[in-house]
C-alpha cells in the first residue's frame, strides 16, 4: 500500500512539474519567469550538477550539425520548447528579428546581451560577407558557452564576442574595433540598461541617420522608461511588433526604432 501511495504521489508530482504548472503559467508573465527561471532552473541545476547554459550546449552538440547555423537554432528551440525553457529571443520573435536583419542587410551590428548565443547565431547567419557582429556579454560563464555555440554554428569569423559591462564597452567601440557607426543594434540584456545604453550610444556617435535599434522583451519583463523615451523622442521613428514571450503565450514584443539623426 505504501508503494502504491508513493508511486501515485510521484506520478502526481511529475504531472504537476511536466504539464500542469507549465500550462498554468503559460499566460502569466511574472509567474512564468518565476517558475522557469527560478524554481525549475535551480532544481535542475541541483539534480544534474550542471547549469542551464551547459544543458543547452549539450543539446546543440547532440542534435545540431556542426557548421549548420539553422540546425543550431532548431536544436535550441526544440530544447526550450520540449525540455527546458530559456531566455532566448525564441522562435516566434526570432522570425521578426530575422526579417529586420534581412531588410537592413547590415555591415556592422551590435548585440547587447549574448546569453548562450542563440540570437547571435540567428543574426550572424543572415549577414552579408565581410559584415561584423560584435556581441557583449557581462556573465563570463554565459560567454564561455556562447563561444562554443557560435563555433558549432561555424560563425566565429563573423562574430566578435566581448566580455564585460555594456556601459564600459560602448564608449570604447570606435577605438577598439574601428567601428564608425552601427547599422543595427539588438538590445536584449538587462532591461534597466536599455535606456542609459541608448543615450550612451547617441553620445558616443555610434548611431547614424537610418541606424536601427531593435529591443526585445519590451513588454515582458518590460522596459517602460525605454519605451517612453524612444516613442516620444523626435530623434526616432518607432514601431512595435506584437508577439509573445519566448516559448509561452504571454504577450511580449520587439520595438524597432529608426534613428533620424
Amino acid at each position: 500500500a505504501v508503494g502504491v501511495v508513493w508511486c501515485c504521489g510521484a506520478a502526481l508530482l511529475y504531472a504537476l512539474y511536466r504539464w500542469v504548472i507549465p500550462t498554468a503559467v503559460q499566460y502569466h508573465g511574472g509567474l512564468a519567469l518565476i517558475w522557469h527561471d527560478v524554481i525549475v532552473e535551480r532544481m535542475l541545476d541541483t539534480l544534474t550538477q550542471s547549469t542551464r547554459p551547459q544543458r543547452l550546449l549539450n543539446a546543440v552538440q547532440k542534435n545540431a550539425t556542426r557548421g549548420d547555423p539553422r540546425s543550431v537554432v532548431k536544436a535550441i528551440d526544440d530544447f526550450c520548447r520540449h525540455k527546458e525553457w530559456a531566455m532566448n529571443v525564441g522562435d516566434e520573435k526570432g522570425c521578426i528579428l530575422d526579417s529586420v536583419v534581412s531588410e537592413i542587410n547590415p555591415a556592422a551590428v551590435l548585440e547587447l546581451g549574448t546569453y548562450c548565443g542563440y540570437s547571435t547565431v540567428r543574426i550572424a547567419r543572415l549577414l552579408p560577407p565581410h559584415a561584423k557582429l560584435i556581441t557583449l556579454e557581462f556573465n563570463p560563464d554565459f560567454a564561455a558557452i556562447a563561444r562554443q555555440v557560435i563555433a558549432w554554428a561555424g560563425l566565429e569569423e563573423k562574430v566578435q564576442l566581448v566580455e564585460g559591462a555594456s556601459g564600459d564597452w560602448i564608449p570604447k567601440m570606435k577605438e577598439q574595433f574601428g567601428i564608425t557607426t552601427f547599422d543595427l543594434v539588438f538590445l536584449d540584456h538587462w532591461k534597466d540598461r536599455y535606456l542609459p545604453d541608448t543615450k550612451l550610444m547617441e553620445e558616443c556617435g555610434l548611431l547614424r541617420k537610418g541606424s536601427v535599434l531593435l529591443a526585445d522583451n519590451v513588454i515582458c519583463p518590460g522596459t517602460p522608461d525605454y519605451l517612453e523615451y524612444i516613442r516620444s523622442s523626435p530623434r526616432y521613428e518607432s514601431r512595435y511588433f506584437k508577439s509573445h514571450l519566448e516559448y509561452t503565450k504571454v504577450e511580449d514584443g520587439l520595438e524597432k526604432s529608426v534613428f533620424k539623426g
